[in-house]
């Protein structure tokens, strides 16, 4: 019964949810985490910024909302500003209307107490009619007939002022009318207000915005002046492999291993923005690239104590004592010496091989690998990751070799090349 009753839980359940579910999927394609790493010297600490799905779409809600709200603030300030004023051109209207109306009644007034008065002085000539003939009666009282006309019309129009909409008391369309303006404007006051707060904290988030664009500007620049000095010395170098700098910050930022990172993703910008916002993308791009490209070459001396005893290039041989070129190093060395790796990379061989005895090889990637020859003991397996630092075979005298030491090959694509600036670099 239990698991009855659970299993058709868990069926609904996964079909309430499903929705959401979908939703999240959606967002997650849109909004994928994005990882950034920050090294703050050359080969020192080295610092990770993860954003999750749920934290870029949270910023990109808040950014939409706050879109929103602005427009919308922009559009009422825009729209009450029209309506203010044609609520104070209504009001102006209405007065002017109520003070002809004014005037209007009070000449109907004025004319209204004479015709009052002149009907009272024909009523009482009227009455004292005994000294007067026929005639003047008759006109007397088509007198009284006119003034009464003249009354009545006045009575109608008195009445059509103060009963129908047309002639409605002005006093009371003037009152609804100010209610409307005082309220209309109370309104534009508070979203002025509203503005002037918004425009306040907008103002410090770009004055916040600019001095974090400085500090991380000036960050950089110290950064990638100093990167360029340590690479300095291999300039010539990679220059006789037929690449530059530049070439290889661009690689190293799309390359990627367990040490390294993910590939780096440049920071694409409005056109529109300021142009130093640009110029600070493309300085992290090349800091980072800097960075990545100090880690990834195989820079410094595979050995603690170093002693070259044989240099690349062209040297006797030692058994045959003809000219012959040497294709890498020779670093004096007991056997059993510590030899380490110079760069992350992952071993590709280890085993022996014809004339160098056992060997090591590792690739640090873009092209670059790094040969160990003649050691007595291998630490390390095919297919392993190795750091910097970390102890892949013990110095030795195997294969064709006159005592012990180690045969330091540093390779790009295949072919060796004269290791010496990158030996020296660190």
């Amino acid at each position: 019964m239990i698991s009855f009753i659970a299993r058709h839980f868990t069926s609904l359940w996964a079909l309430i949810t499903s929705p959401f579910r979908a939703l999240w999927r959606v967002i997650v394609r849109i909004f994928p985490p994005r990882e950034f790493t920050v090294m703050d010297t050359p080969r020192g600490n080295v610092y990770t910024f993860k954003q999750s799905s749920f934290w870029r779409f949270t910023k990109f809600c808040g950014k939409v909302g706050l879109i929103i709200w602005a427009s919308w603030s922009t559009y009422v300030f825009v729209y009450h500003r029209p309506l203010l004023q044609k609520r104070t051109q209504q009001l102006e209207e209405a007065h002017a209307t109520h003070a002809r109306q004014m005037s209007d009644l009070q000449t109907y007034l004025k004319k209204y107490n004479d015709l009052t008065r002149s009907l009272n002085v024909i009523d009482d000539k009227i009455l004292n009619s005994k000294k007067l003939d026929e005639k003047q009666k008759e006109d007397l009282m088509n007198s009284r007939l006119k003034t009464w006309g003249e009354l009545d019309f006045l009575r109608t129009r008195l009445t059509e002022m103060f009963t129908n909409d047309e002639y409605m008391p002005e006093y009371t369309k003037l009152s609804e009318l100010s209610a409307e303006y005082e309220l209309t404007r109370a309104e534009n006051e508070e979203l002025k207000k509203r503005t002037a707060k918004m425009v306040e904290s907008m103002q410090a988030v770009a004055d916040a915005d600019i001095q974090i664009v400085d500090m991380v500007s000036k960050l950089a620049s110290d950064n990638i002046d100093d990167l360029r000095k340590n690479l300095k010395q291999i300039n010539g170098t990679i220059a006789t492999l037929g690449l530059s700098q530049a070439s290889l910050v661009r690689s190293a930022n799309k390359y990627t291993n367990p040490f390294v990172g993910t590939a780096f993703s440049p920071i694409e910008l409005d056109q529109e923005l300021d142009p130093k916002y640009q110029k600070l993308a493309d300085d992290l791009e090349l800091w980072h690239g800097l960075s990545r490209l100090d880690t990834i070459l195989p820079l410094g001396a595979p050995v603690k104590k170093v002693r070259i005893t044989s240099n690349y290039g062209t040297r006797n041989d030692p058994f045959t004592g003809k000219p012959k070129r040497h294709r890498g190093i020779d670093f004096a060395g007991k056997i059993g010496t510590e030899l380490m790796a110079v760069a992350p990379g992952r071993v590709v061989s280890a085993g022996e091989r014809v004339g160098y005895g056992t060997t090591v090889e590792i690739d640090h990637g873009l092209g670059f690998t790094t040969l160990y020859a003649h050691l007595s003991q291998i630490m390390v397996s095919r297919g392993d990751w190795v750091r910097p630092g970390t102890v892949v075979g013990l110095g030795g005298s195997s294969g064709r070799s006159t005592g012990p030491h180690l045969h330091y090959e540093i390779r790009y694509k295949g072919a060796p090349f004269n290791p010496t600036t990158f030996v020296k670099e660190k």
